[in-house]
């Protein structure tokens, strides 16, 4: 599964992503607006301003605080920062 970095350390995955859509017109806020009141919104901004919004197909929509044309670019690259799994024991130290 590849994973596309949204920014902040926050992935979704690549493969269902329908649109990356900057935020400056009327329509855009509506959906933003319907998705936060059906629940279906996923904050990813981490508090900074919402540059770029990603529909899935689920009907997610996820807002990123990174622009939406290097977003669509890591896409359409195939750049994605995909996250590594972490073996649980990875960060055990031995105790003595």
């Amino acid at each position: 599964m590849k994973l596309l970095n949204v920014g902040f350390g926050n992935v979704v995955s690549a493969g269902r992503v329908i649109a990356i859509v900057a935020t400056d017109s009327a329509p855009v806020r509506r959906l933003k607006d319907e998705a936060k009141e059906s629940g279906r919104l996923v904050d990813a901004s981490q508090g900074r301003k919402t540059r770029a919004i990603v529909v899935m197909d689920s009907g997610h929509v996820v807002l990123s605080a990174l622009q939406a044309e290097p977003l669509a670019q890591r896409c359409a690259s195939g750049e994605f920062n995909a996250v590594e799994p972490v073996s649980h024991a990875a960060g055990v130290r031995a105790l003595s």
